[in-house]
């Protein structure tokens, strides 16, 4: 039996984008339309193009380029926002327009200030209207999940009859429960006549932490699109998650239904709009989250090192993470010790692993996380062999308004000093491009985050960095009330792994 196809529409560059402070310019939207193309998303929710002068250009340049997916424009059911959505798609090669209007008590009754029949009038001309531009029209009833079910099977049946493609149902303000919005998806099912001319589609907020439930339990019920973002994110709470979605319907084969993403790509495209959003991922967050695949419990370390399937329902290089991360802390017990010596490349007899192991849980009691140079400690290397090869003697940047940064740094490598001058995009990048030119080693930083630690002016800035060379990555620390300083600490921090393991 052939699996039915749930086509993802992702709304990362319009509802995404509405997060305080995550607003994009129009190269980085074209920059993560390409990456949502790659992924292999159907529907790209490219922008309100009424909303602003910016907006209406990035619909335009992401419509020139972006071939496979359906790139759609969202209006309001107003004449004005349709055709102004329209003018945005000329160029589309797959255009859709997105228009509805709200339709539950509160926002017909105060929101609008209008009427049950208004609004439905509302609604069909609007559809009517955007199908003379273009073929694809999608309605969405704002505020879906708390408007009465008869009440909006009569909107949506209406729509439908009137050129609807697509009919949205969102959760708007993320109240529904898993069952009641399920329950809602099968009554259109049931009780709209033509529902078999439109594809149903989900919107789900997390308003109350059940986006994803919700969205699944509309999935199971007979909706065939869903309405994500990469990394959850959106209006207020955020949106259903993208990652989560797609690896659940994966996962769990016996629900017969498939989707185009390329899961290899998930990890990828979340660092690309983490960083370019400026929006740290919450390290507990599931799929793409730095401990969504990190292991610390003794119990869970050693499962996970006979059979990773003991702990672990996806591998992770199913969505492009390299290795699960075993962490060594308090919790940690024998197995998960002998397997990180092991790749130091330390063998121990079970008795000196135990005089070890006691030495160890010694040690993690006063650290939150036992890191390699400790273990080298613990394993007898020499003073001279843990120490750190690369120093940071001086730094010197040059960098504000209307002038390239230009850095200089002194760094004693081995005893020895070097000294070099690089330009960069900012004075962070300036920085560790002089290093790089010292080091001559090929990295690519997969991960930057930088944490305030204290308040006030003076604050204290905590910078972990994560370095790949050669398919190893490698991590680095620092901090200090210079944020420059210390994120180039912590990029020198984990170069010294790099050239310690690789030779000068």
């Amino acid at each position: 039996m052939a699996k039915e196809q749930v086509f993802i529409f992702d709304t990362t560059l319009r509802d995404g984008e509405q997060v305080p402070g995550c607003q994009l310019n129009t190269i980085e939207k074209i920059e993560v339309a390409r990456a949502l193309e790659e992924l292999g998303v159907d529907i790209i929710e490219a922008g309100f193009p009424i909303s602003s002068p910016g907006d209406f250009n990035s619909v335009v340049e992401i419509s020139k380029v972006i071939t496979e997916p359906v790139i759609c424009a969202l209006t309001r059911a107003v004449k004005q926002d349709i055709e102004v959505a329209a003018e945005s798609l000329k160029f589309a090669k797959r255009p859709r327009i997105h228009t509805g209007i709200g339709t539950s008590y509160y926002h017909i009754y105060h929101k609008l200030n209008s009427n049950p029949e208004a609004i439905v009038e509302r609604g069909v001309e609007a559809v009517k209207y955007a199908k003379s531009f273009v073929e694809d029209v999608e309605f969405y009833a704002e505020d879906a999940g708390r408007s009465d079910n008869k009440y909006l099977a009569r909107v949506i049946e209406a729509v439908i009859d009137a050129g609807a493609t697509v009919v949205n149902i969102p959760d708007t303000t993320g109240y529904t429960l898993p069952d009641e919005y399920g329950k809602k998806i099968r009554y259109l099912k049931e009780h709209v006549r033509n529902i078999d001319r439109a594809i149903i589609s989900t919107h789900c907020h997390n308003d109350l932490g059940m986006a994803t439930a919700n969205t699944m339990s509309g999935v199971i019920n007979g909706a065939r699109q869903v309405e994500v973002t990469i990394n959850g994110i959106g209006e207020r709470a955020g949106n259903t998650s993208l990652e989560e979605v797609a690896m659940i319907l994966k996962s769990r084969k016996h629900l017969d239904l498939q989707t185009r993403i390329n899961a290899k790509k998930i990890y990828r495209t979340s660092r690309l709009v983490s960083t370019l959003m400026r929006m740290p991922v919450q390290p507990n967050k599931a799929i793409v989250g730095r401990n969504a695949f990190a292991h610390s419990s003794g119990i869970h370390q050693d499962g996970v090192l006979k059979r990773r399937e003991n702990y672990e329902i996806i591998n992770p290089r199913t969505v492009g993470i390299n290795e699960s991360s075993i962490l060594l802390t308090a919790r940690s017990g024998r197995a998960a010790l002998k397997h990180r010596l092991e790749k130091l490349g330390y063998s121990f007899t079970r008795e000196a692993l135990d005089r070890i192991y006691d030495k160890f849980l010694e040690l993690a009691d006063s650290k939150k996380e036992i890191v390699d140079e400790d273990l080298k400690v613990l394993a007898g290397s020499s003073a001279r062999d843990i120490k750190r090869n690369l120093h940071l003697h001086h730094l010197q940047v040059l960098c504000g308004k209307g002038t390239t940064p230009v850095a200089t740094v002194h760094i004693e490598w081995d005893g020895t000093t070097h000294s070099a001058t690089a330009e960069g995009n900012g004075p962070v990048d300036a920085s560790i491009n002089a290093v790089k030119s010292i080091l001559n080693k090929k990295v690519r930083i997969e991960e930057f985050l930088i944490q305030a630690i204290t308040r006030g002016s003076d604050d204290l800035g905590k910078v972990h960095m994560q370095v790949e060379h050669k398919g190893v990555v490698y991590y680095g620390f620092s901090a200090s009330t210079d944020i420059i300083t210390a994120s180039v600490e912590a990029f020198i921090d984990a170069m010294s792994q790099v050239v310690k393991l690789s030779g000068s």
